[in-house]
């Protein structure tokens, strides 16, 4: 444990010191360059943003690719799934229609019943 875990994590901490210690003396000794040492900085702050953003333009482009590939194949297979769609709504509405039809009917009478009676009362 000492040797795989501990070790390597005091050196690096070490190491990140060191190179802090480093980079202050040779920035702020004499008057460093101070500009210099801005730019480098920037440029280490930019590099990890421009390789991902690379990342996600590859991809962008990947997928813009593979939708005009999709595109030239799906016109053909979505009218005909649109055209099982519009058979099977027909379908559908009827099959509703029916289930409803004899429930609306046996309201309609019960209505016409309780009219009948709340006239014979008046």
């Amino acid at each position: 444990m000492m040797l795989q875990i501990i070790l390597p994590m005091v050196l690096t901490v070490i190491l990140f010191i060191a190179l802090i210690v480093l980079i202050n003396v040779a920035t702020f000794r004499d008057g460093g360059d101070v500009g210099r040492w801005a730019a480098i900085s920037t440029i280490w702050i930019v590099i990890p943003i421009m390789l991902g953003l690379l990342i996600f333009t590859a991809l962008l482009g990947g997928l813009v690719y593979l939708m005009y590939r999709l595109l030239n194949v799906t016109p053909t297979y979505t009218s005909l799934a649109q055209d099982y769609v519009y058979l099977a709504e027909g379908y559908i509405k009827r099959a509703t229609e029916a289930i409803v039809k004899p429930v609306l009917q046996i309201n309609g009478i019960l209505a016409s019943v309780i009219a009948f009676f709340e006239k014979m009362k008046s």
